[in-house]
């Protein structure tokens, strides 16, 4: 018998990106999509992927990501769970090497010094296990500043410009960069990007069909490349509505 054969289609798996798919970008799920997401999981089998931590993305799923969720996939999969059985996990910092990492990050604070943008607060550079998350604004800024980063970077790019500079300096590095959410972008090595947690399903789960839903698919973005894989069929989202929307419609649940 299947592992999911409790589900209508048991060899069917939904992956979500979290901001801006399932939530409003580092906001928490109302109840609302809590409700609906446990009608999604009786027809499928379901799963969350994000560029975040572990803890941010608790926090953001309000503690359910391991127990509403059939896979739990935090900086792109590499710490990963299976309901609550904690999978394999890799390092950044290993891969990379204490010199260059101080490289890296040394590079991005002199540029983000040089920058003249409306604002600036804190927390530039956050190390995460599997990457680094650089931030031009500091993810430290408010909800409103965030806000108005989002509108100042679609107009000046000023994330754009900055991972050029750095594809540009860090040429032959195997090194990654994603421009995801609102204020920030992900330094990670190539393959560590979002395809990376499709390694985890294919060990630990046998599906015919693996969905993808995300708001950030465009090239550049952190959704691209899972969007994209031939192991994947996309779907392009713009807020947690549109997702329920699709959803409805996909699997014919009522809204």
């Amino acid at each position: 018998m299947s592992e999911f054969a409790d589900r209508e289609q048991g060899d069917v798996l939904c992956l979500f990106d979290v901001d801006g798919t399932m939530t409003v970008a580092r906001d928490v799920i109302t109840q609302e999509m809590r409700d609906f997401m446990a009608k999604v999981r009786s027809k499928v089998v379901i799963g969350l992927v994000g560029g975040s931590d572990l803890v941010k993305i608790e926090e953001q799923m309000k503690n359910t990501a391991r127990t509403d969720y059939d896979f739990c996939f935090a900086e792109n999969g590499l710490t990963a769970f299976k309901g609550t059985q904690e999978l394999e996990t890799q390092s950044f910092l290993g891969f990379l090497g204490e010199e260059k990492m101080q490289k890296l990050v040394n590079f991005c604070l002199k540029h983000i010094a040089s920058l003249e943008i409306p604002q600036k607060r804190g927390t530039f550079v956050e190390f995460r296990n599997g990457m680094i998350n650089v931030s031009p604004i500091g993810r430290n800024c408010s909800r409103p500043e965030r806000n108005a980063f989002e509108a100042y970077d679609k107009e000046h790019g000023i994330r754009k410009h900055f991972v050029g500079l750095l594809e540009k300096e860090f040429a032959g590095w195997g090194l990654k960069f994603s421009i995801g959410g609102q204020i920030s972008f992900d330094v990670f090595p190539e393959g560590w990007d979002k395809t990376y947690c499709l390694r985890h399903v294919k060990a630990h789960g046998n599906f015919k069909k693996i969905h993808f839903f995300g708001d950030k698919t465009f090239e550049g973005g952190n959704d691209y490349e899972i969007f994209h894989s031939d192991e994947t069929e996309g779907h392009t989202v713009t807020s947690w509505e549109d997702t329920r929307e699709q959803l409805s419609k996909m699997l014919d649940i009522a809204l």
